[in-house]
């Protein structure tokens, strides 16, 4: 009967991923709108693969959060290149990105730095590690792997295969384009290097802190805080501010998060209840952000809005729930229940 339950609740744990990736990835951000709920089958094998891939193959081979962090940028690079090609196509989707990303643009990348760093910022956080960190809270024990070889094989098939499904798509829907082979070597490069580098982190012994963590709610509000500062400086200052200034301000943002992060982690008493707040607060600024989307959308107002609405509250109630499922698991370790090593941050 325990075996069943626990069986069951991993099944569950799989479904949330596969449908929460994309949920927040996309509708909650506000680049589908509501009346095109009926797409979200084909974004599953794509955002929920990947981040079921990711979280699944970082958890198989006993690493933690710096893995998953890395995998995910290199997912950003994959699904925004081979996949979409809008790293590389100037006119992606009909909107002028060579003329809206060229203050940065860097001929040996064949790219921009400012569209680089929106990619690894949008995917690596909202696509992927904020729906696993969301679902894990609902878990016992988050080290655990939900699937086995053939679930994970069966996973990784369907990912490729939504991927080529959904590259044919945008192939066709961009006027055919191809870019040049040196712009596929140098996506193709650092993909590979996110990934070697996911393998190279998350094993190390580190030395315990003797400085308590912070509280888990300051932890939340400080993801809320970074993340939108990012969105802020997205809506507002893009236009006004030179773009390579632009660009050192997300290296500076995003170096604050790592070292701050970093050095939270290794401190005493650091646990789920913290990872949860990150999700949380990070979840809380795409509430805010899919608004200021809404008269972008190509739909009436009032369905865009409507689409906010619904998908904001859907993500209030399931951060209420994962703090809620968080604390209760660590009062249930508290009252003597057995006990689960944390897992690495």
């Amino acid at each position: 009967m325990m075996q069943a339950r626990k069986t069951a609740h991993r099944w569950r744990s799989v479904l949330a991923l596969v449908l929460l990736a994309p949920l927040v990835g996309e509708y909650l951000l506000g680049n589908t709108p509501i009346s095109e709920i009926g797409a979200l089958p084909l974004f599953v094998p794509l955002y929920g693969g990947g981040a079921l891939l990711v979280r699944e193959v970082a958890r198989r081979t006993g690493r933690g959060w710096p893995t998953m962090l890395l995998l995910a940028a290199a997912y950003g690079l994959f699904e925004e290149g081979p996949v979409d090609q809008m790293l590389w196509n100037p006119h992606y989707g009909g909107i002028d990105f060579g003329l809206v990303y060229a203050g940065t643009h860097v001929p040996l990348l064949g790219t921009s730095v400012a569209l680089l760093q929106d990619v690894v910022s949008m995917h690596m956080i909202w696509s992927i590690c904020v729906p696993i960190a969301l679902v894990e809270a609902f878990s016992r024990d988050p080290r655990r792997h939900w699937l086995g070889r053939p679930g994970l094989s069966v996973t990784a098939v369907v990912f490729a295969a939504g991927s080529l499904f959904l590259a044919a798509m945008q192939y066709a829907a961009n006027d055919r384009f191809m870019a040049s082979p040196r712009q596929w070597t140098v996506g193709v490069v650092l993909i590979a290097g996110l990934i070697i580098a996911a393998f190279c982190v998350g094993r190390r012994p580190t030395l315990p802190s003797t400085t308590n963590a912070p509280l888990p709610w300051r932890t939340g509000c400080a993801a809320f805080v970074l993340t939108s500062v990012y969105w802020i400086g997205q809506s507002l200052l893009r236009d006004h501010v030179p773009d390579w200034i632009m660009a050192a301000a997300w290296l500076a943002l995003a170096a604050v998060a790592v070292i701050v992060g970093t050095g939270w982690s290794r401190r005493r008493g650091w646990g789920a209840p913290h990872r949860t707040a990150l999700a949380v607060g990070a979840l809380l600024t795409y509430v805010w952000v899919g608004f200021t989307h809404a008269a972008d959308m190509g739909v009436p107002l009032a369905t865009a809005l409507t689409g906010n609405v619904l998908f904001g509250t859907g993500a209030l109630v399931l951060a209420a729930a994962a703090v809620r499922s968080t604390r209760r698991h660590q009062e249930s370790r508290h009252l003597g229940a057995p006990s689960e090593s944390q897992a690495r941050s």
